[in-house]
């Protein structure tokens, strides 16, 4: 435990001496990560596609503000769907839109939630998003994790219909929209998992917020459990054909990788917990005190060893 806690504070020395790099470097991670995911996922159009294009926007993405990366993505997004057909791309783009104005309105700040929801999916770890959310974010944060929840599900039936939309004729475009309109609406596992993620990541944050030991913990397992019922309740009675065994692994292994997360951001020791007691003209005052488990990083020492001038001259000599 040491060990792991001298990590984490050189880790942290290191971020704050480079973070004028880091974090440049960071959002050109996650903007090229971004885009290559999208790219595999829907690939219609071929020139987005080119590493060099690739390369560029992530670039742009490196020196601009954070929710820039969520325009690109949604950009890239929305022209690969424009390549697969007109009226797709005209109902996502009133997605996008609906919600832009509830992101930009409501949580402007998790950009990470935005992108990495869509991204958890892909990598099958989805439940991650509304405990760690629960956990460092607020209550307003269930807009953002829904909107990567929507975003995700949107395109994912896009691909899927693509083999149904080459089948109308050209001039259906009626028929297309309303087919396009009807099953988004129906997508009855799209509704259930944003109600599920709400829901999860409320009671995840309001849990950790209890004056009680060890909330973090409990607020993850309670989460994670909560969300577990909700999908089951769910895939019953909307037959989502959820796979019970996929939402409990999922589950688990997010309350793990959650847990790294704790380390890093609220480590506490609650074996020295403090009550306070003090007053001022007006209040008594009771305070629980919690120190964070810290550890002083190692500093190298170079001893400097000097040789007087006369052993030197007599070396010479010699």
């Amino acid at each position: 435990m040491t060990n792991l806690l001298v990590l984490r504070e050189q880790l942290r020395k290191f971020y704050s001496k480079y973070e004028l790099y880091i974090t440049p470097f960071s959002k050109f991670l996650l903007a090229l990560v971004s885009v290559l995911i999208i790219n595999d996922a829907i690939g219609y159009m071929s020139m987005l596609k080119n590493i060099e294009v690739v390369l560029v926007l992530a670039l742009m993405c490196s020196f601009l503000p954070m929710n820039f990366i969520v325009l690109v993505a949604a950009a890239v997004t929305l022209a690969h769907i424009y390549a697969l057909s007109m009226e797709c791309a005209a109902v996502v783009l009133a997605v996008f839109l609906l919600l832009f104005i509830l992101y930009f309105r409501f949580s402007p700040r998790d950009t990470l939630a935005v992108l990495l929801t869509p991204i958890c999916f892909l990598l099958k770890i989805p439940y991650v998003m509304p405990i760690a959310m629960g956990l460092v974010g607020e209550p307003m944060s269930v807009v953002s994790v829904g909107s990567g929840v929507i975003v995700y599900y949107t395109v994912h039936y896009m691909t899927e219909s693509a083999s149904v939309l080459s089948t109308f004729e050209e001039d259906g475009t009626l028929q297309k929209f309303r087919y396009v309109i009807d099953g988004m609406m129906a997508n009855r596992t799209m509704f259930v998992a944003v109600i599920s993620f709400a829901v999860t990541l409320l009671i995840v944050y309001f849990i950790r917020r209890l004056r009680v030991d060890y909330a973090w913990t409990v607020a993850m397992i309670t989460g994670a459990l909560a969300n577990i019922l909700i999908l089951l309740f769910g895939d019953l009675m909307y037959n989502t054909n959820l796979s019970i065994l996929g939402v409990i692994i999922g589950s688990v292994i997010s309350v793990l990788l959650v847990k790294v997360l704790e380390f890093f951001v609220f480590n506490v020791d609650y074996s020295r917990t403090e009550f306070v007691q003090f007053e001022d003209d007006e209040y008594y005052y009771y305070v629980k005190a919690v120190p964070k488990n810290t550890v002083a990083a190692p500093q190298r020492k170079v001893k400097t060893i000097r040789v007087p001038d006369k052993t030197l001259k007599q070396q010479k000599r010699d």
